[in-house]
Formats: C-alpha cells, sequence, structure tokens
C-alpha cells in the first residue's frame, strides 16, 4: 500500500474506474509485484522507475503509460529514539525491502553521508513486516514509507534520511506490457482517464478523498493528508511532458541518470538503455 497509488483506488471508490475493464490486484510487497507480473499474472504494475529498469535487465518489454508520483519526501529512514544522527547507525541494524529501490536508497543514503557500509548490518523486510520487527526490537532502523512512516514517527521514531535528499531519483510509474499497447489502447485510456479523475478528486475535495484513503491506509484523516506533502502527483499536462516532451522526455534523462547509479552500485549487471521504457507515441491524450 502506497499513498501515491491511491488515486486509483480512489476513483475505483467513486466510479470512474471500471472494475470489468480494469482489475487492480493488491501485494504485501513490491517484490510480490514484480514477481507477479515476471510470471505474467499481471499485464501491467505500479513500481518504482528502478523496477522498471529491472524488468528490462530480466528480459521483460515494457513501457510506462504514466507517472503516478515523484517521492519527495515520502520515503524515509526512520531510526529508534536514541539514534540521533546518520553516523550513529554505524553498527546497528537497519531493516530494508530487499528489492532494486530498497538497495537503491540504502547505497544513495550511504554514499551521500559517508558511512562506512562494512558497519551497517542491512536485514531483509517485508513492507508488511516493518512495523512489527521495529516493535519486537530486530532492527534499530527501517527504510519505510506511509502508512508505516506516519505511525512510527508518532511513535517517536527520528527521521534521518529521506528522498527530499535525493530529488527526483525515486519516481513510481505505472508500466504495461509492450505487446498488449495497441491491443489495449482502449483500456489504458480508460485507466489514464479515471487515474486523473481520481487525482482531481483528491485535489478538489482533499478532505473527503483523505476519508477514503484512510480506511484503507489504516491511518487518520490528517495523516493521510501529510503522507501527500511528501509526494509530487504529476497532472496531465505534467505527464506528457515527463513521458513524450520534445526534444525528448523529461523522464528520460532522470531514467539514464538512474540507470548509470544503478550500474555503479552494481544493481544491474551492465547499463541499461532505458529509451526502451518510452513510446514515440502516447496511447491517448
Amino acid at each position: 500500500m502506497w499513498p501515491g497509488y491511491e488515486p486509483l483506488y480512489l476513483a475505483r471508490h467513486i466510479g470512474v474506474l471500471d472494475s470489468k475493464r480494469v482489475q487492480l490486484v493488491e501485494y504485501t510487497s513490491a517484490s510480490q509485484v514484480m514477481k507477479a507480473f515476471r510470471n505474467e499474472l499481471l499485464d501491467a504494475a505500479a513500481i518504482t522507475l528502478d523496477e522498471a529498469i529491472s524488468l528490462l535487465e530480466s528480459g521483460e518489454d515494457v513501457r510506462i503509460v504514466l507517472v503516478t508520483d515523484v517521492s519527495s519526501g515520502g520515503d524515509v529512514l526512520l531510526a529508534r529514539p536514541e539514534i540521533q544522527t546518520m553516523h550513529a547507525l554505524e553498527g546497528r541494524r537497519i531493516g530494508v525491502e530487499h528489492t532494486a529501490l530498497g538497495a537503491y536508497f540504502v547505497s544513495r543514503m550511504i554514499e551521500l553521508h559517508q558511512l562506512d557500509k562494512r558497519n551497517i548490518e542491512l536485514v531483509p523486510l517485508e513492507v508488511a513486516a516493518h512495523e512489527r520487527a521495529y516493535h519486537n526490537d530486530e532492527v534499530d532502523a527501517v527504510v519505510t514509507f506511509d502508512p508505516v512512516r506516519s505511525k512510527l514517527l508518532a511513535e517517536g521514531a527520528v527521521e534521518l534520511f529521506s528522498s527530499r535528499e535525493i530529488p527526483g531519483e525515486i519516481v513510481d510509474v505505472i508500466v504495461v506490457r509492450a505487446s498488449l499497447m495497441q491491443s489495449y489502447q482502449a483500456t489504458l485510456e480508460h485507466l489514464k482517464d479515471a487515474w486523473y479523475n481520481g487525482l482531481d478528486a483528491l485535489q478538489s475535495r482533499p478532505q473527503e478523498s483523505a476519508e477514503v484513503i484512510s480506511r484503507r491506509m489504516k491511518l487518520s484523516v490528517e495523516d493521510t493528508l501529510k503522507a501527500y506533502e511528501g509526494l509530487k502527483l504529476p497532472n496531465r499536462e505534467q505527464n506528457y511532458k515527463m513521458l513524450y516532451g520534445k526534444p525528448g522526455p523529461d523522464l528520460l534523462i532522470t531514467s539514464e541518470r538512474l540507470s548509470d547509479v544503478m550500474y555503479e552500485l552494481h544493481l544491474t549487471a551492465y547499463k541499461i538503455d532505458t529509451t526502451r521504457l518510452f513510446s514515440q507515441q502516447p496511447t491517448a491524450e
């Protein structure tokens, strides 16, 4: 569950997403989504940009059809109250999901704050186990996001690092199999229209929309609204510029830089050509 994807569920709630045309399937972790996509249980997936690059590396031919959000503080490293500085993390256990995003986030954190990675113990931890592991003293810090973020902060956890320090690097997108782009063009148009309607509802009726989303995320309405302060949600015009802009898509530049960093951090075996993620023409606008 991630607030950046909730406009889709909001669209379904207000009746603008036809469940007979687009079925929303939820998994408890990003790794499960990736596995399901690779096993062809899904035709499209809401994932991070680095995960889309990982799909390319594994041989999946995918295209980005929508940018859902850019994290600007939504992804965080939270530590126990006694851990007040980044360097105090050395010798500690950090829980993090075993995904490309988790590895990327931690690597950038270590790089920017010049930590000794040999003195940090990474504990592979599915998202569903973040809160439990923190409460049971299985980890000293955790890389997480809402709704866990808000809950742990309310209990006194300390935010030491967030995606705000790596602007534009954590981007969530919806990808679809390239082989389905033409045959499902009308369905993709419906999906995008539903998304923008959900986004419009969230922005024009924030209180009412947050009440719906808060029930799914198991947060207060106030905390739900605060969760969106750490996200940038591109509108239709901004999406078009990011995916189809001239002389080149804005997101292509971001993806190329991200591909370079992933290769340098040994998250990919070779530098991935990210131009394959972009279509020459939008499915519909």
